[in-house]
């Protein structure tokens, strides 16, 4: 296990350029969280991004929930960011570029989910394409990357 996490060089220089926009400690927290997302093989989730990072024993799972739950920082200015750093890192200059949105639901149950309710789901199957739960929009930026044969589309609000 890592006692101090580190990760590649180029990893760390662009999570660099997000610096500005958290806090001193929630960016020490931030950092080894994205690390953690890339190298985990399982699930998705918080725990999962500890065991990517090889956190598991060393953090407490509480100062990783902590982040996401109570930390001061802006996924939105942090989208607007990642958007400008794909745009002018890994796109020519004259490139058009093209946007895509996916409005995803995401199914919640109980009385209190904030913003869950009936709403459409494009990825419903049956006849009624509707469920219970909170939307979200997701919209990202279509790119060419030279290491694919195929454009992939980057995240970025």
């Amino acid at each position: 296990m890592l006692s101090d996490p580190t990760g590649p060089a180029s990893l760390l220089a662009v999570l660099e350029l997000l610096r500005g926009y958290f806090t001193a400690p929630t960016f020490t927290a931030f950092s080894p969280l994205v690390t953690g997302l890339i190298a985990q093989t399982g699930r998705c989730t918080v725990t999962g991004m500890l065991g990517g990072a090889e956190l598991t024993r060393v953090w407490s799972h509480d100062r990783a929930h902590v982040f996401f739950s109570r930390t001061r920082w802006s996924p939105d200015l942090l989208g607007a960011c990642l958007s400008h750093l794909i745009v002018r890192r890994l796109l020519p200059e004259s490139t058009v570029l093209t946007v895509a949105a996916d409005d995803t639901l995401f199914e919640r149950r109980g009385k209190k989910v904030f913003g869950a309710a009936r709403q459409h789901d494009g990825a419903a199957k049956g006849p009624k394409p509707v469920g219970r739960g909170t939307l979200f929009v997701v919209i990202g930026i279509v790119v060419q990357l030279p290491c694919r044969a195929r454009p992939v589309c980057l995240p970025s609000a």
